[in-house]
């Protein structure tokens, strides 16, 4: 950990909410003119898509049916690791990118000076912009650890996103439906495959985080696959869980926050439709201390 270069870790499951939680801390920076180094959690996947599917193909064949992007055989958590230590010794490190789109394509072919970047493959890497204040992530494994590598123990702050699991395996299925084109049974067996991998390895990370926020819908999800729409923010609570609540200024945020009561001691828990407010409460305050001790 930093305090001269501090790491920022959202983490959370794909179709968890993450990408809400990276537009406050967006708002944030610029609200409070702190420069950011951006690297996206696709980006440190060890294969790309073509590359993914011949491998999950062939475990397969072998009888493993749990090969997914959520374990570290399709991960480089040794580059999280040290992306994050890097950053943190001396402000600098290495970034890539992952291609999603055709127009993501484009633009990078531009930058690169390339021509044959396309959907489904990594960008070269690159060193980040000089001085910087903070290096930011947002994937899927910000506070990932195995046997051999520990990223957690490199981040200033962790944030975790984690809805109730009917209400995330909802949202995916929705998501990847509009977006991928994917049907319902296409995305259950994704959810599937990816099981032991996500008790494994993605649930552990959200007892090392700082902060988490849980959305719980207040309505039946309790056949999430047969939902025909999303729970909207206003059907749903957010639960704030606190690692450490020493030092939060907890009547604070119950009078800025309308409606918001303690659940427990650590735990602020306030309506779905004020996420993104919650957020900003919470989170600038944090930056801001963040920004100062770097500066002293």
């Amino acid at each position: 950990m930093s305090r001269k270069h501090p790491v920022i870790a959202v983490t959370g499951s794909s179709g968890a909410g993450t990408t809400t939680v990276k537009r406050a801390f967006e708002n944030i920076f610029r609200r409070e003119k702190i420069s950011a180094a951006v690297v996206e959690g696709d980006s440190l996947h060890s294969l790309d898509r073509m590359a993914f599917r011949a491998a999950a193909a062939e475990a397969a064949k072998s009888g493993n049916n749990s090969f997914s992007h959520f374990g570290p055989e399709a991960n480089h958590f040794d580059k999280i690791e040290e992306t994050f230590r890097l950053y943190g010794e001396t402000g600098m490190c290495k970034r890539r990118y992952y291609v999603h789109s055709e127009a993501e394509a484009a633009d990078h072919n531009k930058h690169f000076n390339l021509t044959d970047l396309k959907p489904g493959v990594f960008t070269p890497w690159e060193d980040i912009e000089q001085d910087t204040d903070l290096l930011f992530y947002e994937g899927l494994h910000g506070l990932a650890k195995d046997d051999k590598h520990d990223a957690s123990k490199y981040v200033d702050l962790g944030i975790g996103v984690v809805p109730v699991v009917n209400l995330e395996w909802i949202q995916k299925i929705h998501r990847d439906k509009a977006e991928r084109g994917y049907s319902a049974e296409a995305t259950v067996d994704t959810i599937l495959r990816r099981m032991p991998d996500y008790i494994k390895f993605i649930t552990p990370q959200f007892s090392r985080t700082h902060i988490n926020f849980q959305r719980v819908a207040t309505v039946d999800t309790s056949n999430p696959f047969i939902a025909r729409d999303i729970p909207t923010p206003d059907e749903s609570f957010v639960v704030i869980r606190f690692r450490d609540p020493k030092g939060v200024d907890f009547p604070y945020m119950l009078n800025m926050i309308p409606n918001s009561f303690m659940s427990r001691a650590n735990t602020l828990v306030v309506p779905g439709g004020k996420m993104s407010h919650a957020m900003e409460i919470i989170l600038a305050p944090i930056m801001h201390d963040m920004i100062e001790n770097k500066r002293k």
